[in-house]
């Protein structure tokens, strides 16, 4: 039986008269973008390319810069998908964003950032530790959503609450604005995660904490646009705007973000799993099973396979993107707002899944604004796999963070 504000909530957001329109259509504000998008030829004259970066080719029939890449602006903009330009808007100031905090966990003199605060008061509701990164990468997210013009609510996995930033603005913006944040020390690639939904107008006449709650708690299903940002040996985006997951690289020689990755697939089976097995003894049997199993070459896939596991989610996800196979964290310790649904989003427009072991992800109606649970997320046949041994959700947890 559902509680009082699961049903409230599901009534107000799931069953909801507004129909989501994709993609958004608002007049161009041609100050945010740059200047050789807006001389852009059209879409039917538009020349063919290829490049390579790295292991993937690109094969476009957009048209590209001088050096043959096309930015996330023109990517998204009339001369690519067409997103709307109310959503170009939104991703340059984004851009920025995520920029800067690269560059921020990269430098030197903000290193002590990343190191525990000694005695402090725990007000974080994240999943590390109230870290000054952590704040800081959040005030620069939020500084760079108000001055877009285009968010009408941030919630972020560092705040209580959401916050109502403009009555009338298209979009609602959820985050995690640096995830790993306790690996900053020890140099491992952290990241930062976020979904785009469009505001519920039908809740405008609401107070604004309520509005700002309710918009914030729409299901997965509703994204129109999400993506996470990887810090490491390079600053990738790997994002979706509903129609395939595209991964654009900073180029630093001219501040882009270039699409090198473009209609990312994810392989239908790995050879890789990824999960802190020191808990093995907490597991529940169904997984402590898959596990055995799939090590052992003795599943579906005649083969053994290997553990991979940073300890940084996004870095775990895009590695289990490029090569396939299961990222999972198997007790509710992942939020769904922030985490889970938005990195599903990807997965799925990669054409993997993403599970809480029982359920799909995306149809999971959240009722808490920081809801935690299990998360499983990889390649189709190997999502399937570990759900017919039922019983793969941790429920014991001796008291360990991660």
């Amino acid at each position: 039986m559902q509680s009082p504000i699961t049903t409230t909530i599901t009534a107000t957001i799931q069953n909801s008269n507004l129909t989501p329109s994709f993609p958004p259509k608002f007049p161009l504000n041609p100050l945010r973008l740059r200047p050789e998008f807006l001389n852009r030829r059209s879409s039917t004259n538009m020349a063919s390319s290829s490049t390579s970066f790295g292991r993937f080719k690109m094969n476009s029939k957009l048209d590209n810069n001088s050096d043959g890449f096309l930015t996330i602006s023109e990517y998204a903009g009339k001369g690519g998908v067409d997103v709307g330009d109310d959503l170009v808007v939104l991703f340059s100031h984004l851009e920025y964003a995520f920029k800067r905090i690269a560059a921020l966990v990269a430098s030197p003199a903000n290193s002590s950032l990343g190191r525990t605060s000694g005695g402090g008061e725990d007000v974080s509701s994240g999943r590390d530790k109230p870290k000054p990164l952590d704040t800081v990468s959040n005030e620069i997210i939020l500084s760079s959503l108000r001055k877009s013009g285009k968010v009408a609510v941030m919630a972020s996995e560092e705040d209580d609450a959401p916050t109502w930033i403009a009555d009338d603005a298209p979009f609602v913006v959820v985050t995690d604005p640096l995830d790993g944040s306790r690996n900053i020390d020890a140099s491992i690639p952290t990241g930062t995660i976020f979904g785009i939904y469009n505001r519920l107008v039908e809740l405008d006449s609401l107070p604004v904490d309520e509005k700002a709650m309710l918009n914030s708690l729409q299901s997965g299903s509703r994204l129109i646009a999400a993506g996470y940002v990887l810090y490491s040996s390079a600053t990738i985006i790997c994002t979706t705007f509903g129609s395939g997951s595209h991964a654009f690289t900073l180029d630093h020689s001219t501040g882009d973000f270039v699409l090198t990755h473009p209609n990312i697939k994810i392989p239908p089976r790995g050879q890789i799993y990824s999960v802190n097995d020191a808990r093995y003894f907490d597991w529940p049997e169904g997984l402590r099973r898959y596990i055995d199993t799939i090590r052992q070459g003795k599943g579906k896939f005649p083969k053994k396979y290997s553990a991979r596991y940073i300890c940084s989610l996004v870095a775990d996800l895009h590695r289990t993107l490029m090569y396939g196979g299961v990222a999972m964290n198997p007790r509710d310790h992942l939020r769904l707002v922030y985490e889970a649904n938005p990195l599903s989003f990807v997965v799925e427009q990669a054409g993997g899944k993403g599970s809480d072991g029982k359920n799909r992800i995306l149809s999971i109606q959240p009722v808490k604004l920081h809801q935690r649970l299990p998360l499983f997320l990889g390649s189709p046949d190997d999502i399937e796999e570990l759900e017919s041994y039922g019983d793969v959700q941790q429920t014991v947890n001796p008291g360990y963070d991660v």
